[in-house]
């Protein structure tokens, strides 16, 4: 289990980190003007608005797929356990535990979106 969060946490530094410095650069480049240039920057999202929801919409959708994996953890560790108790009570706390982390990341994109529509004015989908 700690490797694999390790694992999962190299790869979002590695994706950050290979990310970056375009951004960057396409941000603070001082022949371009600032917020001219912010909506290339971006992929043509140019609030800050939007810039914030499409980053929590991504971070849950990450944390979806962390969740996933997680479940998929917990059921090999259940079909792995060989009649033992104590492993497969660990595999459905595992299972138990990821499935209670999807319905939050759900309830909390739902809140999130249906936030950001009221503040726009729109109603709720």
């Amino acid at each position: 289990m700690k490797y694999l969060s390790t694992a999962l946490t190299g790869l979002l530094l590695a994706g950050v980190v290979a990310t970056a410095p375009e951004a960057a650069a396409q941000l603070l480049d001082p022949s371009t003007d600032v917020p001219a240039n912010l909506g290339t920057a971006t992929n043509g999202q140019s609030s800050l608005k939007q810039i914030i929801v499409t980053g929590i919409n991504w971070l849950l959708g990450f944390l979806g797929l962390i969740a996933i994996i997680m479940v998929i953890y917990g059921g090999f560790l259940y079909l792995t356990s060989g009649g033992d108790d104590a492993a497969a009570s660990k595999g459905r706390t595992v299972i138990l535990y990821a499935i209670i982390g999807i319905v939050i990341i759900l309830l909390s994109y739902a809140i999130v979106n249906t936030v950001i529509r009221i503040f726009e004015g729109q109603p709720p989908q």
